[in-house]
């Protein structure tokens, strides 16, 4: 395993984490003594950064990673949640007070501390509210919270989180369907000195190739409810691009892969090849998964040909569809 520092808090984490929103809902049925083997597996392989929310599963995932702590406690591992989904109506102005939130995924980690509790995709608007930020910063005085930062959907919200003092870290979709952090998000992430948690890794599971046309998705599995954003943000979801689309580009990205390397680790390894990024966030749904996610730190740094055979792709294929748009 590769561990890299988080932004200025002092942490080394691992440069593939675990995404426990496929464990919590919304990915369909869930499993908890599958969740709960590849939880362990995450652990064997070297992973020690695992981001949950309070809104996965309304709280599940947050405590099965309790349980988790409870079950290997000789075995460190640090613990990033996410807050303010759960207001109704979701509005800027809720989240000047996240304090019942905050309580409650403490109860659920059982913890008197979070390591690291990021604002959960908020409107634009709160930007624009230092006042939230303030008090963020209070309840790091307080001792509740140890770093905060935030999740966005859009870069210019990543660039605004960039100029509050207290975000220490920016998780943002970043994969070979969402290439534009590249541009300018990143190294300016880079350059203050704030962690970046690259999500959907694997484009909500489209860049394991392991879709067809005939797939089929649970009712309650946001891959088949919310391609055109019926429930939240479109670009959560196969990273916004449209399903068969994508599946051609994932043919075609069939034809670079080199030999005896999966579409999964490919696409992971691409991620780490930016040192910008602080860790990639796969979900595991069972040991194997979670093994074939961690071999991505074992590959070798991808060669320029295939780097830029990749970055052109994305630009023929998939940057019309998605760009301008995140």
């Amino acid at each position: 395993m590769i561990y890299r520092p988080l932004g200025r808090t002092g942490l080394n984490v691992s440069a593939i984490g675990f995404g426990a929103w496929a464990i919590g809902g919304t990915w369909g049925d869930t499993d908890d003594t599958a969740a709960m083997a590849a939880l362990h597996r995450a652990l064997d392989r070297g992973v020690n950064f695992f981001d949950t929310a309070d809104v996965y599963g309304d709280g599940h995932s947050e405590r099965l990673l309790a349980r988790l702590r409870q079950e290997r406690p000789n075995d460190p591992f640090h613990v990033a949640t996410k807050a303010g989904r759960r207001l109704n109506p979701h509005v800027a102005e809720g989240y000047r007070n996240l304090r019942p939130f905050i309580e409650r995924s403490l109860q659920n980690l059982g913890t008197d501390t979070i390591e690291l509790l990021q604002l959960h995709c908020p409107p634009t608007a709160v930007y624009t509210m230092p006042e939230v930020f303030g008090a963020l910063d209070d309840l790091v005085r307080e001792g509740k919270l140890r770093h905060y930062g935030v999740s966005v959907e859009r870069i210019d919200e990543a660039m605004a989180a960039l100029k509050f003092p207290g975000v220490q870290s920016v998780q943002i979709i970043f994969n070979l369907f969402r290439q534009r952090p590249l541009e300018a998000f990143l190294p300016a992430a880079q350059a203050a000195q704030v962690g970046v948690l690259a999500r959907l890794p694997l484009s909500s599971g489209m860049l394991s190739g392991k879709f067809t046309s005939s797939s089929t998705f649970a009712a309650d599995d946001h891959r088949g409810f919310n391609r055109q954003g019926e429930a939240f943000d479109k670009g959560e979801t196969f990273s916004g691009v449209d399903y068969e689309q994508g599946l051609a580009a994932v043919e075609e990205l069939r034809r670079l892969l080199p030999e005896g390397v999966s579409m999964a680790r490919l696409a992971l390894r691409w991620i780490l090849m930016s040192e910008a990024v602080t860790t990639a966030i796969p979900g595991g749904r069972t040991p194997a998964q979670v093994d074939e996610n961690v071999s991505a730190a074992d590959l070798a740094a991808l060669p320029a040909p295939l780097m830029q055979a990749l970055a052109e792709l994305y630009q023929r294929r998939i940057a019309p569809q998605v760009h301008a748009l995140w």
